[in-house]
C-alpha cells in the first residue's frame, strides 16, 4: 500500500511551506537541490519540520490545501 505525506518544510528565512509528496526524505533532497517548488529554490536550505501520513496521494493534497490557508502562527502551533 502506497503511503503519501503532506509536510511542512521550513526554509533558511524561517518561513513554512507546505506540500506533499510519496518519499518525505527523497523531497527534502530534492528541495534542498534546488529540484523542488519555485519558492524554496532560492530559500535552501530547508527542513521538513512536520508531516502526516495519507493512504491516498488526494487525503495529502487536501490537507496541503487546508494548511496552506492558515497563518504562521497555526501553521507553527502545529509544528509543536
Amino acid at each position: 500500500m502506497a503511503v503519501y505525506y503532506f509536510y511542512l518544510a521550513r526554509c533558511k528565512d524561517d518561513t513554512l511551506y507546505a506540500g506533499y509528496c510519496a518519499n518525505i526524505k527523497n523531497r527534502e533532497l530534492k528541495h534542498n537541490n534546488g529540484e523542488g517548488a519555485k519558492y524554496t529554490k532560492y530559500r535552501t536550505p530547508i527542513k521538513i519540520v512536520y508531516f502526516e501520513e495519507f493512504q491516498t496521494r488526494s487525503e495529502a493534497m487536501q490537507r496541503e490545501a487546508e494548511v496552506k490557508t492558515w497563518s504562521k502562527i497555526k501553521k507553527e502551533n502545529l509544528i509543536i
